[in-house]
């Protein structure tokens, strides 16, 4: 009898909290990246919360979540609003990418294992068969996947760690274009290219397929989140 209280406060805490606000970060996060919460507009606790159906609280470390990520940004004595795309920001980005994975695979090239090539040979299969069967949309965790694997093979956790927090930060301008079967098929043929240097340890070459790969994503990103706006 004295001991139940004490069990059920670390279900409340421990159990149902992290998954509660690891849910509508998720919610939240999808809302900006597919454009339903669009740039500038500002975020209302409250009415998040009402929308998702949760309490203010998982809302509001979501919402410090996603400024921490870059998605938004903080207005002082008002909350938090969508931050704006620019195309500057796409180019550093693409810079720092390219820079941090030409590491990852000089790390990678001689350790990559057996299995994560065959990982990565799968997730190009796999990301065919969605393209074929018109979803070009699951493109964006194949992609998440693929990335993943290879600086992964690196055996650096931080660098990943910045790999994977480069990449979040350009999804939000590349959403747009991976609607596209054609982007998303240049960006299939980017991978190949990847994989088959890697697999040749063709250093000099995977370090460029790595590179063209990232200014074609550029490419597209300017041409179709920025030429909507007269913004090339």
């Amino acid at each position: 009898m004295r001991g139940s209280p004490t069990l059920r406060k670390p279900r409340l805490v421990i159990a149902n909290r992290l998954p509660i606000r690891e849910k509508v970060y998720g919610v939240i996060r999808n809302y900006i990246l597919n454009g339903d919460i669009p740039a500038g507009e500002r975020l209302i606790e409250t009415q998040l919360a009402k929308k998702i159906k949760t309490s203010r609280t998982p809302v509001r470390e979501a919402l410090h979540l996603l400024e921490k990520e870059g998605l938004l940004e903080a207005i002082p004595r008002v909350g938090y609003r969508v931050k704006k795309l620019e195309f500057s920001e796409v180019e550093e980005i693409c810079q720092i990418r390219t820079v941090n994975e030409i590491l990852a695979v000089r790390w990678a090239i001689h350790r990559i294992t057996p299995k994560e090539i065959q990982a990565l040979q799968q997730n190009i299969m796999n990301t065919e068969i969605e393209l074929n069967n018109g979803n070009p949309l699951s493109f964006v965790e194949f992609d998440a996947e693929f990335h993943e694997i290879l600086v992964r093979a690196s055996g650096s956790e931080r660098l990943l760690e910045l790999c994977q927090l480069l990449r979040r930060h350009m999804m939000r301008y590349r959403i747009k274009a991976m609607m596209r079967a054609d982007v998303v098929r240049r960006a299939i043929q980017g991978h190949s290219r990847i994989l088959e240097r890697l697999k040749e340890k063709d250093m000099e070459g995977v370090e460029k397929a790595i590179a063209e790969h990232l200014e074609i994503s550029k490419g597209e990103i300017q041409r179709y989140a920025f030429a909507q706006n007269g913004q090339e």
